[in-house]
């Protein structure tokens, strides 16, 4: 028998080349007539968020930008942007950008509509008040964040991830648009995709995985893994853009009807005592969570890859593959990181939500190993 699931499609989902040129009908059919646009400004020589905001004049909509996202955006920047959006008295935010961007316009989208800190938000379904109506346009193929109501934010002082969920901070509307992602340095791209195949592969195989999002992790991952290599050598194939960006999506949806696991639970703590791009981390885990997990996920790997014998060591070994082709460092100690400080890294890891949800059962001493393995 089936296990039982409970699944609502969570948002509108516009894909095709050129579609961010409907942005400003879009946001007009939702109401909105004063457009906080949110991105960050790396983005300026891309040109994408000019052409967004112009897109929305042409529709008739004022349009104010906020542009002050960093990577891995932090509970001050939310308060930031969340000052300047009621100095401009908007009714409909817009983000465009990657999963920084997408992330920061959910927490100013909690703060401004219903008061308070991130910190109040920390879990699922904790605003009590209507959100404003809001688009994501993602300009990577990477985080899916555009896919889910969550907003990852990092505590300004702790330097710790927290994960605030609500369906009311989802995006009504994502764009994707394969055209913004040709943009991308080979860097962003290779840390990117493999951030979105460890989202397919984790949450296919997490515990809160069902019969709806393993569809969406399984079609993921036969998206992205014959398209990552081919991306990166060819990033102007806007067959492989697409492939990319939907199959990142994807992977997105799964993670919000299912969850992630261990690799994720350790990488964020790397991401705040080093600073390491998300993706990085991501990249040199990825390989040992899967064999750590194969005690438990042997036949659930088998069904993600297609064979039977040896699943979680064959596609650990292709992992390593995608890592050496991006040019990712394999080992910790590649990403400088002290052999010391393992012990606080797996005890700040065991803090971490998704390490809950990891098909084998984890304690301190077994993030530990994986560290180990991977130092």
């Amino acid at each position: 028998m089936l296990p039982p699931f409970d699944f609502t499609p969570l948002n509108r989902v516009i894909h095709g080349a050129g579609s961010l040129s409907r942005l400003g009908e879009l946001a007009r059919d939702l109401g909105g007539r004063h457009v906080l646009l949110v991105t960050d400004p790396g983005l300026e020589k891309a040109g994408h968020p000019r052409r967004a905001r112009q897109f929305m004049l042409d529709a008739g909509l004022r349009v104010s930008v906020f542009d002050e996202v960093k990577e891995n955006p932090t509970t001050r920047q939310v308060d930031v942007g969340v000052t300047f959006a009621k100095e401009h008295a908007v009714d409909l935010i817009v983000a465009i950008g990657g999963g920084s961007s997408m992330d920061c316009a959910k927490g100013i989208n909690f703060l401004l509509t219903n008061g308070g800190r991130m910190a109040d938000y920390k879990g699922f379904g904790r605003a009590t008040k209507p959100m404003l109506p809001s688009i994501g346009v993602p300009t990577t193929a990477g985080t899916g964040s555009e896919a889910q109501c969550y907003a990852l934010i990092t505590d300004e002082k702790t330097h710790l991830k927290m994960a605030c969920g609500d369906k009311k901070a989802a995006f009504r509307i994502a764009i994707l648009d394969p055209d913004l992602t040709a943009s991308q340095p080979r860097g962003v791209a290779a840390v990117t995709g493999i951030d979105a195949i460890a989202h397919a592969v984790e949450s296919y195989v997490c515990t809160r995985r069902t019969p709806i999002s393993q569809v969406f992790s399984l079609q993921a991952f036969r998206l992205l893994v014959p398209a990552f290599a081919a991306s990166l050598d060819n990033p102007s194939d806007a067959a492989i853009r697409s492939a990319m960006q939907v199959g990142a999506h994807f992977a997105g949806v799964a993670i919000e009807n299912a969850m992630l696991g261990i690799c994720h639970s350790c990488a964020n703590p790397l991401t705040a005592h080093y600073g390491i791009t998300h993706g990085t981390a991501i990249a040199v885990l990825l390989p040992h969570v899967v064999r750590f997990n194969a005690t438990h996920a042997e036949h659930l790997y088998a069904e993600l890859i297609g064979e039977q014998g040896d699943a979680a060591k064959r596609l650990a070994g292709r992992l390593s593959e995608f890592i050496a082709i991006a040019g990712l460092p394999g080992r910790l100690r590649d990403c400088d990181v002290s052999d010391t400080i393992l012990h606080l890294l797996a005890e700040e890891a065991s803090q971490q939500w998704t390490a809950q949800f990891n098909p084998r059962p984890v304690k301190e001493e077994d993030l530990l190993s994986v560290y180990e393995a991977a130092w």
